[in-house]
C-alpha cells in the first residue's frame, strides 16, 4: 500500500500560479506512475497529467497541457503540478494517485491522496 499526501492548494487569483506537491510513502517501489485528477464540484474526476516513474515520460489533458507542468523528486518521493495562468475553471480539489500502468484512466490507479483544494478567484 501507497499512501499519498497532497499539499500545497489554496486560493489564488486568476493568472496566478500554484505548485501542487504529493508525498509518496510506504511500497513505493511497486509504482510505474503517478499522476494528477481534480473533480470540480457537481463533475466528474477529470485526468489532468501522469508521469512515469522510470523515465519520467509524461502526459497531459490536451486542454491543460499548455498551462501544466507535472514532475517528480525520486529523492524526497514526491511529484509535483507546477499550475501558471490559473482561470476560475480550474477551481477543483485536485487529487493525486499511484499505480502500475501509466495511464489517463482513473480506475488504473491503487492508491490516492485525500485531495487539496485550489480555487482561482476572477
Amino acid at each position: 500500500q501507497v499512501q499519498l499526501v497532497e499539499s500545497g492548494g489554496g486560493l489564488v487569483q486568476a493568472g496566478g500560479s500554484l505548485r501542487l506537491s504529493c508525498a509518496a510513502s510506504g511500497r513505493t517501489f511497486s509504482n510505474i506512475a503517478m499522476a494528477w485528477f481534480r473533480q470540480a464540484p457537481g463533475k466528474e474526476r477529470e485526468f489532468v497529467a501522469t508521469i512515469r516513474w522510470t523515465d519520467t515520460s509524461t502526459y497531459y489533458a490536451d486542454s491543460l497541457k499548455d498551462r501544466f507542468t507535472i514532475s517528480r523528486d525520486n529523492a524526497k518521493n514526491t511529484v509535483y503540478l507546477q499550475m501558471n495562468s490559473l482561470k476560475p475553471e480550474d477551481t477543483a480539489v485536485y487529487y493525486c494517485a499511484a499505480g502500475r500502468y501509466y495511464s489517463s484512466t482513473s480506475r488504473l490507479y491503487d492508491s490516492w491522496g485525500q485531495g487539496t483544494q485550489v480555487t482561482v478567484s476572477s
